[in-house]
């Protein structure tokens, strides 16, 4: 198959799941153009079968604000004839699958394009549950969404919020995100201590974060949990990724005079290195429709707590692979970490359980699923 992808090329897991699906895809013979304003942050190395297209963006008096979804749907229409495309899988719905929609209805209005390109939406989550939300997207993301040729939703809780918040009449599919379980296998600590070298001795338990750093992940719900569980816990914080409350975040560190105690990491490649360190994965987010960054941290044996919202009560199995809590219960979260912390037998256990969940979405488990659905597309069925 020739199949054209569209994703935000950031840090954020909407990109990362839409590079990752790419290159596996690639790797397994099929053809796939990245079409974007950026060439994706984990396309790192190059790979046969993977072609990039830029999305150049054009300044013009006139125009106050940059028309990308305009650009984006000319450059899909261009990359689409070039190569003969058979998929236009849009990840994220805006403007994505309305520029993917665009594109489709212009090569169905041009003669000497022959083949009917189909156009597949896969929904992440803020596209839905926040930015969709806003008067001004629902009807042409609505639109969107039922124009598509097929659509796939990474958590069952988002599927149901799309048809329940929308009115969609349309079948979605869901496809979870997926892991590169080969990659994402818990290191030797001492191997992995050396890049904290100083910061963290053999006695304290590494409780850890990582985000985009946006207000609904909660990041200083993260310091206050760990600010409550320093007091019984020899531990330390490390917090990795980068954002607009990082900021804050630090000065509230300072007020809890733990700023020692805290790492913030910033922006990192080096995942599983970090990972590895951990003994206990927060992730107390007010909306979350799947959790990537908590199924990252359960494929390298670190158990969870989180809150009980959106996609992670499917992934975080409360009382076997961590545990999950209302969303702000600052204290409930320090009393769960507190009670894994302390009871060695149990914490290698939920590791043990993480890791086992982790195993079923696995990149060998859900690549078939995308590649069963394209040809379920492709089929008209």
């Amino acid at each position: 198959m020739k199949i054209g992808i569209t994703c935000y090329p950031t840090y954020g897991g909407s990109g990362v799941v839409a590079t990752e699906l790419g290159k596996v895809l690639a790797l397994k013979g099929h053809e796939v153009h990245f079409i974007t304003y950026a060439i994706p942050s984990r396309l790192s190395h190059f790979i046969e079968n993977i072609f990039y297209h830029e999305v150049e963006m054009y300044k013009y008096p006139l125009f106050e604000f940059p028309l990308y979804a305009i650009a984006l749907t000319s450059k899909m229409v261009e990359v689409a004839e070039s190569h003969n495309l058979d998929i236009l899988h849009a990840h994220y719905a805006i403007p994505h699958a309305t520029s993917a929609y665009l594109a489709r209805e212009i090569l169905k209005s041009e003669c000497e394009y022959k083949k009917e390109i189909k156009v597949i939406t896969t929904l992440h989550g803020t596209d839905i549950t926040l930015i969709g939300l806003e008067p001004s997207f629902q009807p042409t993301l609505k639109f969107s969404i039922e124009q598509s040729d097929g659509v796939t939703a990474v958590s069952s809780f988002l599927k149901e919020k799309t048809l329940s918040a929308y009115k969609v009449k349309k079948n979605i599919e869901v496809i979870p995100n997926f892991i590169e379980i080969k990659k994402f296998k818990k290191e030797d600590k001492e191997k992995s201590a050396g890049c904290l070298l100083g910061f963290c001795s053999g006695n304290e338990k590494i409780l850890m974060h990582i985000s985009n750093f946006r207000p609904l992940k909660r990041v200083q719900d993260v310091i206050r949990i760990f600010n409550d569980v320093k007091k019984k816990i020899p531990s330390k914080l490390i917090l990795v990724g980068d954002g607009p409350e990082r900021s804050d975040c630090e000065r509230l560190c300072r007020e809890l005079n733990i700023f020692d105690c805290v790492k913030f990491m910033g922006k990192q490649d080096s995942l599983v290195e970090l990972l590895s360190l951990a003994d206990l994965f927060l992730i107390p987010s007010e909306s979350e429709s799947f959790g990537l960054s908590a199924l990252e941290a359960m494929s390298c044996s670190v158990p969870v707590i989180s809150s009980n919202v959106g996609g992670l009560p499917e992934l975080n199995i409360h009382g076997e692979t961590g545990y999950t809590a209302e969303t702000g219960d600052i204290k409930v979260m320090a009393e769960y970490s507190v009670e894994l912390l302390s009871d060695m037998p149990k914490l290698e256990s939920f590791g043990a359980n993480a890791r086992k969940r982790a195993l079923q979405f696995s990149e060998d488990v859900v690549i078939p699923l995308y590649e069963n659905f394209y040809e379920k597309i492709l089929g008209g069925k």
